[in-house]
């Protein structure tokens, strides 16, 4: 059974005769009657019953008619969702992102390519960097803004940031401008878990300053931790967020972690979802710095 049978068979239940739908359908009578007795042996069941030159839907046909018509309009729906995907003005774009950059530079991309693009929607996921490559990788999201670079991924680098280390207000080097991991190594750390990003960049950044450093509590959110700290649970390594009350934030010289924007090189893009790439990229490449 395929779908012009299907079409074939409700135009002859509307019009109640093979030879008059033949004619609209610019079919010869002959192949619509094969097709009809071809559709009935393959439903072994008959569809019509038959009043001289008119065919009536029996108690099948009434049956068949109501299936075959959402199969119509299911196909009709396919084909409106894949003509929107293939126009650059519609469609969907998956996109994923860490949550600290549910702030600031996600929806300041999304406020200026909807400004442009009204009718362009999106699917957004938060989560850890790991997560984020597994939606990626297994096609759930079209695209990730995360960090650090995971391997295996197409990157672009859309901005740098300077990590801080948080600590509580009144800590020994809440008046020191910038702080070396060195000089808290004995005390606990508020760190994220495992899998997310800034927990991966932190342990790296342990490892050059030669230190081993107790996690006394981990959290998920960067919020999390900055609430920690200003409980006096320990210091924290964070990116740039807004200020939390009792907690002192100091830069430390050399931390750092880039923000990229990741997507499965080869893979078919809609051009919704190539338009919103380019459108990414282009805008990161013009809030850069001139060099040289």
């Amino acid at each position: 059974m395929d779908l012009v049978t299907v079409r074939w068979f409700l135009a002859v239940a509307e019009i109640g005769n093979v030879t008059r739908a033949a004619e609209e359908l610019r079919i010869s009578q002959p192949g619509l009657s094969r097709a009809l007795a071809r559709l009935e042996r393959e439903l072994h069941a008959p569809l019509f019953d038959r009043e001289g030159r008119t065919l009536r839907l029996n108690a099948y046909g009434e049956i068949f008619r109501a299936h075959a018509e959402r199969l119509v309009d299911i196909e009709k729906a396919a084909r409106r969702a894949l003509a929107q995907a293939a126009d650059p003005e519609h469609g969907e774009v998956g996109l994923a992102f860490l949550h600290t950059q549910g702030t600031a530079l996600v929806p300041e991309l999304l406020r200026a390519y909807r400004s442009a693009h009204p009718r362009v929607g999106f699917r957004l996921t938060q989560g850890s960097a790991e997560h984020l490559e597994a939606e990626v990788v297994q096609g759930r999201a079209d695209m990730a803004i995360t960090s650090p670079r995971p391997e295996g991924l197409a990157w672009h680098p859309l901005t740098v940031e300077r990590l801080r280390l948080a600590m509580p207000a009144g800590h020994r080097l809440a008046e020191t401008p910038r702080v070396s991991l060195a000089e808290v190594a004995e005390e606990p750390f508020i760190a994220m878990r495992h899998g997310y990003g800034l927990r991966s960049i932190a342990d790296a950044l342990f490892r050059e300053a030669g230190i081993r450093p107790e996690i006394a509590f981990e959290g998920e959110e960067a919020t999390t931790l900055r609430g920690l700290v200003a409980a006096g649970l320990g210091v924290a390594l964070v990116p740039p967020g807004d200020p939390v009350a009792g907690v002192v934030e100091r830069e430390i010289p050399g931390a750092r972690r880039t923000i990229g924007l990741v997507w499965v090189d080869g893979r078919t893009r809609p051009p919704v979802v190539e338009d919103f790439r380019r459108f990414v990229i282009e805008r990161s490449e013009q809030a850069r710095p001139a060099t040289g």
